[in-house]
């Protein structure tokens, strides 16, 4: 497994900063955020990606994936086409999608399911023109795909070659899936996987319950961390694990807590399975 951030957090860095951040921190790589207003995005990706790629692997180090704009969904999409084609010149082979929404009180959900299946496979001439998986990302609240589940139902026909699910332990934290159980619904496609942590907090509403996410600094939430990794290495995962550092939680600065977050999960990467 490579331990690899997200750059979502990292806007302001240059791709020679981020290497230096990479080795400071201990890091494998990064998830690249190519998005516009980064330093590589959609508008310069065909130059400027494999130009990344090459320097980082200068520096030892990889970028195993990119991570496309937020609406970036189907194969028409306008950055879409130069996107992969980028992508298949700096040899980098995963491609995170963005999201589809749903909403529970004006949308089919059977109806949903079916257009976003549709829509993934619609993706497959590019995938193979351009040797790029398409990966779609578990996230909780109001979006197709929040866990396992849906994630398995979204996939359950299209080739694990082209198609990659791509796990987050927070979101599916957030659901009550159990990782074991959302890894064995996804094992086929399983490509990526995505680490944050969360607490649900019981609050008092009118005379009952509720309850609130709270998203916390590695170590802090809900998340087993030790369970999580023991997983992924009973199932021979060896792909990419990326940090998010998308914690709400107030403390040090973020660079300050992002470089924690970096060493807090250096030890389950270097940890060996059980005899």
């Amino acid at each position: 497994m490579k331990e690899i951030m997200f750059t979502k957090m990292l806007q302001d860095k240059t791709i020679p900063q981020l290497a230096q951040i990479a080795h400071e921190w201990g890091l494998d790589g990064f998830d690249l955020c190519v998005r516009p207003d980064y330093p590589v995005n959609p508008d310069n990706a065909y130059d400027e990606l494999p130009k990344a790629v090459e320097y980082m692997k200068s520096e030892g180090l990889v970028i195993p994936m990119v991570t496309g704009n937020f609406d970036l969904l189907t194969p028409d999409h306008p950055t879409a086409v130069p996107l992969l084609k980028a992508m298949d010149k700096a040899d980098v082979r995963l491609l995170k999608l963005g999201y589809f929404k749903y909403d529970p009180w004006t949308m089919n959900y059977q109806v949903e399911v079916a257009r976003v299946k549709a829509i993934l496979k619609s993706w497959l001439s590019l995938a193979r023109q351009y040797n790029v998986k398409i990966c779609y990302h578990t996230h909780s609240n109001k979006n197709i795909g929040i866990n396992g589940a849906a994630m398995a139902h979204l996939l359950e026909d299209l080739d694990p070659l082209y198609f990659g699910a791509y796990i987050d332990t927070g979101h599916l934290r957030a659901e009550g899936e159990d990782f074991a159980t959302a890894l064995g619904m996804v094992r086929p496609w399983l490509s990526i996987v995505s680490v944050k942590d969360m607490l649900v907090e019981r609050i008092t509403k009118e005379n009952h319950g509720s309850t609130k996410n709270h998203w916390l600094s590695a170590g802090q939430g809900m998340v087993d961390w030790t369970y999580v990794f023991d997983c992924l290495r009973r199932v021979g995962f060896d792909g990419p694990v990326s940090i998010h550092c998308e914690f709400h939680d107030q403390g040090d600065p973020f660079m300050v807590r992002a470089q924690r977050e970096a060493e807090f999960f250096r030890p389950f990467f270097q940890t060996k399975p059980a005899e």
